[in-house]
């Protein structure tokens, strides 16, 4: 059974180069933790089937892990965030 998940909006670090796009360096949570994005493998315009939400996609390789990032282009950016557990 695949883990349920939430949209979690994150600071982004982005680099503009003089092409018109745009290279995530590293993202930021809420509650202080930040990750150097290793890696841009793929961009392209898509909807978050998981959580909802459209705009740039951007597949990154984040401590060897693949994981989707996403630019709403309104100025925010979310990851699909797993939902915890409440005890």
């Amino acid at each position: 059974m695949e883990e349920e998940r939430r949209k979690v909006y994150v600071e982004v670090d982005v680099t503009h180069r003089t092409d018109g796009t745009a290279r995530p360096q590293r993202i930021k949570f809420e509650n202080g933790e930040v990750y150097e994005i290793d890696r841009v493998k793929y961009c392209c315009r898509a909807a978050s089937t998981k959580v909802g939400g459209t705009g740039l996609r951007y597949t990154v390789l984040i401590c060897g892990t693949e994981t989707f990032l996403f630019d709403e282009e309104n100025g925010k950016w979310f990851v699909e965030g797993k939902n915890r557990a409440t005890l």
